[in-house]
């Protein structure tokens, strides 16, 4: 019996889905489409009992309905600002308008994730809630069946109306062209086809292994400069170098400039970017080993207040941030974080760049795979594309590198491209056709054997001249 009250108890308990949970609800329709595309068929205006949160979240889900699209803050504003014209009800009015200013202020953005997370059961809980108020007529004519009936409709608010592919019946359904929204990496040897399919898709994660000094900030600079050349608008989250050092390498890429030259090359730069335009580029530092993914999720929330949205998200690098759960193996806590960063740009609904260190293998290798990946081959489990970069001391001052496709869920995958690295300016050149890593290896060793035969050559060549 003590069970069963106790568990009564923690159904009914509405206490903890207040106002400011309700208000925190209502903002993050307004600041997360990826969620609210997600809540939209569960969550009702009736959900609300604050009236002005119920009238805005009617016209919001209103206009979802109508145009199948998920309106800003500033377009709601603007909607309810023209029906409120008409009618007299200045409370609500000066309700909304304090809301929206709470908004604004991101006073809410905190307690967004627990919000998110709790979202479902707040819906099935109001649906209780008000199912329970439903059923005092019906007990009282003991009318049971009625009272079975309300309460299973209001505990089932979230259960998924897609039973599943039926495999014979809907066939037509696997020969539809399936649209994968993609931002292209800019280099048409990868965006081609039959390797990335046009570049990295929403809500994968992709990752750059190298070793120490290799030059995955560089590249990751250059995927984020050519995502803003199309356009796109990127955030780049830097765990080593300030925001400003980043910024300096995206002027470099752009203006064909030296990084060290650009400072003194001010008015230069300036001039350029009055007449070039490009994406939005927001460059936020953490200190190593402090952020997680909940500090970036809670940053790009606060972003969609003012309505910036990233289409691409730039990590430099995953391996220096914290996992939301601590481990004593290295191995675990960076599977993990990598399932989560997975998983964030699932709810985002944008592609993600990483980078990871590759082991002390790695870094003598001439060809850099999964297995060389630093403390944990489950990172390229979960990733959906692992590119690695090498190059060997002797390749350092020419620039020539060598970049392999480890792994590719959109296509191919063991390709190797010979590439040409100029990290003063973080650019990158794709300077001849894919091979497999058994042709690298063998140009490589012919490449070995000719530098030697002309390292022999010069000697002699001394040697002759001293005897003479």
């Amino acid at each position: 019996m003590d069970n069963q009250q106790q568990t009564l108890s923690s159904v009914t308990n509405f206490s903890q889905y207040g106002h400011h949970f309700q208000k925190c609800v209502m903002t993050a329709l307004l600041v997360d489409r990826s969620w609210a595309a997600q809540m939209s068929e569960v969550l009702k205006p009736a959900h609300f009992e604050l009236k002005y949160l119920e009238f805005l979240s009617t016209r919001y889900l209103a206009y979802t309905e109508k145009y199948k699209d998920y309106p800003s803050l500033k377009l709601l504003v603007s909607i309810v600002r023209d029906e409120l014209k008409m009618g007299n009800d200045l409370q609500l009015r000066d309700q909304i308008v304090d809301f929206i200013k709470e908004v604004n202020a991101n006073s809410f953005a905190g307690d967004l994730p627990h919000v998110k997370e709790k979202s479902l059961d707040f819906c099935k809980k109001q649906n209780l809630k008000r199912a329970l108020e439903k059923t005092v007529d019906d007990i009282a004519m003991e009318n049971y069946d009625s009272i079975v009936e309300t309460i299973k409709k209001a505990l089932s608010a979230g259960t998924a109306a897609d039973t599943g592919h039926d495999f014979f019946e809907d066939t037509e359904a696997r020969f539809q062209s399936i649209v994968r929204n993609v931002i292209p990496t800019g280099f048409p040897e990868l965006d081609a086809k039959d390797i990335f399919q046009g570049g990295i898709g929403q809500g994968e994660l992709g990752s750059i292994v190298a070793s120490t000094g290799a030059g995955k900030s560089h590249c990751l600079t250059a995927l984020g400069a050519n995502a803003l050349r199309l356009g796109y608008n990127v955030v780049y989250y830097t765990f080593e170098l300030s925001a400003p050092k980043i910024g300096i390498r995206f002027d470099s890429n752009f203006c064909d400039i030296d990084s060290n030259d650009i400072v003194e090359r001010k008015e230069e730069v300036l001039r350029f970017y009055e007449n070039n335009k490009f994406g939005k580029l927001i460059i936020k530092s953490y200190p190593a080993n402090t952020a997680t993914v909940g500090t970036l999720r809670a940053h790009m929330e606060k972003l969609s207040v003012k309505d910036f949205r990233p289409d691409l998200v730039i990590i430099d690098y995953a391996d220096i941030m914290r996992s939301s759960r601590q481990y004593d193996s290295p191995r675990h806590e960076l599977k993990l974080l990598y399932e989560e960063l997975r998983s964030l740009a699932d709810e985002m609904h944008v592609p993600i760049w990483t980078a990871s260190q590759s082991n002390r293998e790695g870094a003598n290798s001439e060809i850099i795979d999964v297995t060389n990946m630093s403390e944990s081959y489950g990172k390229a489990a979960t990733a959906d594309i692992v590119l690695s970069l090498s190059r060997r001391a002797h390749e350092k001052a020419s620039g020539a590198a060598r970049l392999f496709i480890a792994k590719n869920r959109a296509g191919r995958d063991g390709l190797v491209f010979p590439i040409k690295m100029n990290t003063a300016r973080s650019q990158f050149e794709f300077i001849g056709n894919a091979v497999t890593p058994g042709e690298a290896q063998a140009e490589n060793e012919t490449d070995a054997k000719q530098r030697l035969k002309n390292k022999f050559a010069q000697y002699e060549d001394i040697g002759l001249k001293k005897l003479a």
